[in-house]
């Protein structure tokens, strides 16, 4: 009887934990950079729209940036390069009209065009990644309700903490049966 019982509470435990595991997501937004305009060059020399919608959104380690585009590329490079608005080595290429950067630590990201002008008019992007521990809104957020302005933001389900508190009481429990 006590093998039948163990037996049960195994089924349960596994029940438990698989069920749990179908819950488990990512908290992460992904962002089409310049919402409708998407990546182009801007207008005028010293338009800094991208540095613009950046400083509007709030940025956390998993979000993700999605550049559309035509005929162009984009590029994540140093500080150095992005001020010399060129780099022979970038951190990441791409060129195929519709790139997904995922965001995956804390720290500064410098996104540049890589076809040759477009940098220097005004096509590129520094995008701060918040610190886990420390987010805070951006200081010129215009927003009542208190919560981030994420326009064009794709939200992603998140991972409530009540499912780890279930799944370890449920281990404990088996354990102590």
């Amino acid at each position: 009887m006590a093998s039948l019982f163990m037996g049960f509470c195994q089924i349960l435990l596994f029940l438990t934990l698989f069920s749990s595991l179908q819950l488990l997501s990512v908290n992460s937004v992904e962002f089409e950079v310049g919402d409708e305009k998407g990546w182009i060059v801007p207008s005028s020399k010293n338009d800094q729209i991208y540095n613009q919608w950046a400083s509007e959104k709030r940025f956390q380690v998993n979000d993700a940036v999605r550049f559309k585009y035509k005929k162009d590329s984009v590029l994540v490079v140093t500080d150095a390069e992005y001020e010399k608005c060129h780099s022979s080595y970038p951190i990441f290429f791409s060129n195929n009209g519709d790139t997904i950067f995922k965001l995956n630590r804390s720290e500064l990201f410098y996104f540049i065009s890589g076809v040759p002008g477009h940098c220097g008019r005004g096509q590129k992007m520094i995008i701060k990644v918040l610190d886990p521990e420390n987010l805070s809104p951006p200081g010129n957020q215009n927003n009542s309700s208190g919560t981030p302005d994420n326009s064009g933001a794709v939200e992603m389900p998140s991972m409530p903490s009540t499912i780890i508190m279930q799944f370890i009481m449920s281990f404990l429990g088996f354990l102590f049966f």
